[in-house]
């Protein structure tokens, strides 16, 4: 029966292509392959039997770089979420006994919804905690626990998510090692892939398994991705990391990075730096594996010449003007506009716009805990800092337009910029001298206004139509190369800083190839080194 299904598509694919519009081998396979997966469920659901013959008869190239590897994780979690919107996996949850529930659990859109809840129970912890902090509401009961000598509650709202969910993920396989391998040897293989950096690599693919599965969830369109299979052992440019990673890894790390900073500055009760780190250990260690992991992972991505080097092939690729035939690979804003393809639903922009109202948290809460604010809770103090970010919003307006297309009015507008950036900083230094308004309030603002300016973004490019209408799509396009370069500035600076070190890349040589190639490597460094013509 599967066969015969399979046979009617591949005729009608045939079909389909003989008239007018031609489809790619690829393309056909992915067709096959999603009918062959339905049709497994199909054959199921009707009391069938499908059995499977495993043939080795060739080595297949696999996937061994980081970049290939969440490539096809994206694609794999991607497929999982389609199926997710199908009817067939409804209806065998609703038919299967328990053991093969279990079965279908492990092999399918189990794995995938487990670890999407896994870094849903991070985001939830983390958002709880900064409500507790900036609504004042987690002191208050502390203190009511200091009082009447409450040690429970204490606990409770000291919880450290070091032993929690994301943990416990990883206790299937420290079983498995103690049954194969026995107690000792199975301890011993777990701390040397702790040495070998495997929870920051696992960590990352957690993040890509969830970022595709959700997406495809909320907006469906799950497609290929090619991996390639070349020849991993060259080095990445950070450019490309950037952009492959930028949406499923560099932002949800910052986020979660901010809400940690929050909860330290606003939230932590005098409870000393051991409380506070054993409370957000593992939070960090997601966030800086989200963050560093592909540049950890890159060959020679600490070496100083090849870091300048893609720091001048990420600006130029940051700043070149897209075009009608511009890829993603050679400008910024052709890779934006392919990173917003995947919203086109009415409902995709609802979701979105939903997801994205998390950010004006941040704001809501900071601006009330400013010496400027002098402890006031009015209403009018929130609208007064939004007034101050619509000001904002201005000058940005102000200086996105461009001196080039106003040809005869460069030099007025030139003027009228600088006058612009010297009354801002004027009135900020009379703020600061004159009011209650201190240097800590302006570094506090931009723990406010940063994630607030994120999400009127999200919310604009997810309401393109809208925008464009309004001729603001400029403005908003604008802000978002403002991001992306303040993003990519923060994670490039460590890598550079790190850079510095030369010891550094040879540990991360050692650490990511055998002792015979790292060993050929350094040398072929060093005779490259000797001879002025050679490059790096």
């Amino acid at each position: 029966m599967v066969t015969q299904t399979c046979l009617i598509e591949y005729f009608i694919l045939r079909g389909v292509a003989s008239v007018r519009r031609p489809v790619s081998s690829i393309s056909v396979r992915i067709y096959l392959q999603n009918m062959m997966v339905h049709s497994w469920f199909n054959s199921t659901l009707r009391q069938g039997n499908i059995t499977h013959h495993e043939y080795i008869q060739v080595g297949k190239g696999r996937d061994v770089g980081l970049n290939q590897i969440a490539l096809f994780e994206g694609k794999v979690a991607g497929g999982n979420g389609e199926q997710v919107l199908s009817r067939d996996i409804y209806r065998l949850g609703q038919l299967f006994d328990f053991f093969r529930m279990l079965s279908f659990y492990v092999t399918t859109v189990g794995f995938y919804f487990c670890t999407m809840l896994t870094v849903l129970t991070v985001y939830i912890f983390l958002y709880g905690k900064t409500y507790l902090a900036l609504s004042g509401v987690g002191e208050s009961i502390q203190n009511r626990a200091d009082i009447q000598g409450n040690k429970a509650l204490s606990v409770a709202l000291n919880t450290q998510f070091l032993f929690q969910i994301g943990v416990f993920t990883a206790i299937p396989m420290i079983l498995g090692f103690i049954l194969e391998e026995g107690v000792l040897t199975a301890f011993v293989s777990f701390i040397t892939m702790q040495f070998q950096l495997c929870s920051v690599f696992f960590t990352f693919s957690l993040g890509t398994r969830t970022h595709y599965f959700g997406r495809t969830i909320l907006h469906g369109g799950a497609k290929y991705r090619a991996t390639g299979r070349g020849f991993v052992v060259r080095h990445i440019k950070f450019a490309e990391n950037y952009r492959l990673y930028s949406r499923s890894h560099f932002v949800k790390g910052l986020e979660v990075a901010l809400l940690l900073v929050i909860f330290l500055a606003y939230g932590f009760n005098n409870n000393g730096a051991i409380g506070y780190i054993l409370l957000s250990i593992s939070s960090w260690f997601m966030a800086l594996s989200w963050l560093f992991a592909p540049y950890v992972f890159n060959p020679s991505g600490f070496e100083w010449q090849k870091v300048v080097e893609d720091f001048r092939d990420w600006t130029n690729w940051l700043f070149y003007r897209g075009g009608i035939g511009v890829k993603g690979e050679e400008s910024w804003e052709a890779w934006w506009d392919e990173e917003l393809a995947h919203i086109h639903t009415f409902r995709g922009r609802i979701m979105e716009t939903i997801l994205s109202l998390r950010f004006f948290i941040f704001q809501y809460g900071v601006v009330y805990h400013m010496k400027a604010s002098q402890e006031n809770t009015a209403l009018s103090v929130y609208w007064v800092s939004w007034a101050v970010l619509g000001g904002l919003f201005v000058l940005l307006m102000v200086f996105s337009l461009n001196p080039k297309a106003m040809v005869h009015f460069q030099l007025l507008l030139r003027l009228v910029k600088s006058i612009a950036l010297l009354v801002v900083l004027a009135g900020l230094v009379v703020a600061i001298a004159r009011t209650h308004l201190t240097v800590v309030d302006v570094l506090a603002s931009i723990l406010a206004y940063v994630p607030t300016g994120w999400g009127i973004l999200s919310i604009a490019v997810a309401w393109k139509p809208i925008v464009k209408r309004l001729g603001l799509w400029k403005t908003v396009r604008s802000l978002a190369r403002l991001y992306d370069a303040s993003m990519g500035m923060i994670i490039f600076v460590p890598i550079a800083i790190c850079s510095w070190f030369p010891f550094i890349s040879t540990f991360q040589t050692r650490l990511l190839f055998n002792q015979a190639f790292s060993r050929g490597l350094e040398i072929s460094l060093i005779l490259a080194g000797n001879n002025q013509n050679a490059g790096i």
